[in-house]
């Protein structure tokens, strides 16, 4: 049984490269729209978690309160906070890239 001719065998090798780059450039930019849904998602839940620790926390003011409770919710706060700005910085660099790769495509009129 003999195996069928490679689809790109009778193209110049560098006519399918183009088209190669092309449609790598776009999944791309799709993959990279997907990363950046995906971070909002993340940002939107994390907010979520640093509000829900912020209306259970109790501010020290002059109340007995366990230090240690309070430190533990306060370092988990700070760690929130942290994670959600790297999230913004990563979100940022998938918009960048988005744009950089989207740049020399016209826009198309919404009818």
């Amino acid at each position: 049984m003999s195996t069928p001719p490679l689809a790109g065998a009778s193209m110049p090798p560098g006519a399918f490269a183009g088209t190669q780059a092309q449609a790598a450039r776009e999944v791309n930019t799709a993959s990279l729209c997907r990363i950046g849904q995906e971070t909002v998602q993340d940002i939107v839940f994390r907010t979520m978690e640093i509000f829900q620790l912020l209306r259970n926390m109790q501010l020290p003011n002059g109340v007995t309160y366990h230090t240690g409770t309070y430190q533990d919710r306060l370092g988990k706060l700070q760690e929130h906070l942290r994670q959600l700005s790297i999230l913004f910085r990563k979100l940022r660099l998938v918009y960048d890239k988005c744009n950089e790769n989207c740049a020399g495509l016209d826009p198309v009129p919404i009818e």
